[in-house]
């Protein structure tokens, strides 16, 4: 008897279709419309244009390890194997090729779309009344484990597996891994959350604390982390291909297959749709400031952040965004002074993003960051870019300790100039860590949890408490 095994949601920890209208997103923008007009054929049809227009290494894909080794004991048995999906049939050939663990190979073909009943006739005809054992994981296999000798779930959740036991006589349930919320918090990034506390700058630059300034603030946000989050899940989503490349990022939730790309998408509109809610109820105008950092995020994700140059300028100011939304949403204008040591200090923060990721590429022996525009060689220019914007940035920052605005809020202005020390410090320290390799992808978390870095936020917190006090 032939073990027939399903590809979407058994053998593989994801789902072909979702993977490729993502990755066809990631190569062109324009791909929505033209899978639309595929769609119109008819899904199989809609499958095999994404195999064109997607780009998809099947060498990376989440295996389930589970159900590889059960599909070897079968082998190991005697019995023969079969890949049946309704996934593309191209996909489904170069899967099998890969693993080397079927003697037979079944798809979709852009007509026919292998599914359901359509899948449970295939193998009665194919294989014969009761002439196989099926292992799949969703609904849409119960007309097949109907026809089938024995049916294998995995995974499935219990409604399922009664289903099954109710479909056919003969019925194992594997279980390979146990569902969790944690991979679901981790796709949210909570921990970058605390690049939304710039919403708080404003505030706290004018020395605004009354209590409706704090709770506009506090709710600003929290929009601006929803919808946050929901850029991160798009992100995550567009970048499966370079994740599974990383040595880091290939454990990411969804580029791992422990939360699938349906449930990421949901996630993302709804979190979209709840930070819009509340940011409406801000005002009109934080609202359009938090789609214009949601556009611009969006084309980062989509196209920018593969162009050189211009893609720490746009993490430059999706920064900036924050602190211009913070002054938005509580009424208070932003000082040039704190504008342009914004631009500056987190146009050196992109840079030192980028040195780290190349960094880390050349420790692989890559000449590229995979999904960007630079080459290992472009180093040095990138580490004197991350210097020049900090140094400019303290300049900035020297520069307004001896302007008269400064008078207005500081009693001993005098104490700012520790702050400019610490600043200087620790930006050249930045550089020098990410040059070594020692760096997380993201500078704004190394220093959340770097020991000396949190030692230089405090120092930075009671100069500027220090001058504030009268």
């Amino acid at each position: 008897m032939i073990l027939a095994v399903d590809l979407d949601g058994t053998l593989l920890r994801s789902d072909m279709l979702h993977e490729s209208i993502w990755s066809a997103l990631a190569r062109d923008a324009t791909s929505p419309f033209r899978a639309a007009m595929a769609l119109k054929r008819g899904r199989a049809a809609l499958k095999r244009y994404l195999v064109g227009a997607a780009d998809i290494d099947v060498t990376s894909l989440p295996y389930d390890p589970g159900v590889i080794e059960r599909i070897r004991a079968w082998k190991a048995e005697g019995g023969r194997t079969a890949l049946v999906t309704a996934s593309d049939e191209t996909y489904a050939r170069a899967i099998a090729d890969h693993l080397d663990l079927f003697d037979e190979v079944h798809g979709s073909d852009g007509v026919r779309n292998l599914k359901g009943e359509g899948k449970a006739a295939f193998l009665q005809e194919r294989f014969g009344a009761a002439g196989f054992a099926y292992m799949g994981d969703a609904e849409a296999d119960l007309p097949v484990w109907s026809r089938a000798a024995k049916a294998i779930t995995v995974n499935a959740p219990a409604r399922l597996r009664h289903a099954a036991e109710q479909s056919c006589a003969d019925v194992d349930h594997l279980v390979t891994r146990t569902p969790t919320a944690r991979p679901y918090v981790l796709a949210l990034r909570p921990h970058q959350w605390m690049k939304n506390l710039l919403v708080f700058l404003p505030m706290l630059a004018a020395h605004r604390l009354d209590a409706a300034t704090v709770l506009t603030a506090i709710l600003a946000f929290v929009c601006f982390s929803l919808v946050a989050s929901s850029v991160y899940l798009l992100n995550d989503l567009l970048d499966l291909s370079a994740d599974r490349a990383h040595p880091r990022k290939c454990k990411r939730p969804f580029a791992s297959g422990s939360v699938p790309i349906a449930h990421g998408t949901l996630m993302a509109i709804g979190l979209f749709l709840g930070g819009c809610a509340i940011g409406l109820w801000v005002g009109p105008g934080f609202l359009l400031v938090m789609l214009g950092y949601f556009a611009l995020t969006l084309g980062y994700s989509l196209h920018l952040k593969r162009r050189m140059v211009l893609d720490i300028c746009v993490l430059a100011a999706l920064y900036t965004v924050r602190i211009v939304a913070g002054g938005v949403a509580t009424g208070l204008s932003l000082s040039v002074w704190l504008l342009a040591f914004s631009v500056f200090f987190f146009l050196s923060l992109a840079a030192v993003k980028r040195q780290a990721e190349l960094m880390d590429a050349a420790s692989r022996g890559k000449l590229t960051a995979a999904g960007r525009g630079y080459h290992v060689d472009d180093l040095p220019i990138i580490a004197m870019i991350g210097v020049a914007g900090g140094y400019i940035a303290v300049l900035v920052m020297a520069l307004y300790v001896n302007s008269p605005d400064v008078t207005k809020l500081y009693a001993i202005p005098e104490m700012l100039w520790g702050v400019c020390a610490i600043l200087l410090y620790w930006i050249t320290r930045t550089v020098m860590v990410a040059h070594r390799g020692q760096m997380h992808d993201d500078p704004v978390v190394y220093a959340a949890r770097d020991r000396i870095s949190q030692i230089c936020f405090l120092l930075i917190l009671v100069f500027a408490v220090a001058g504030a006090l009268q």
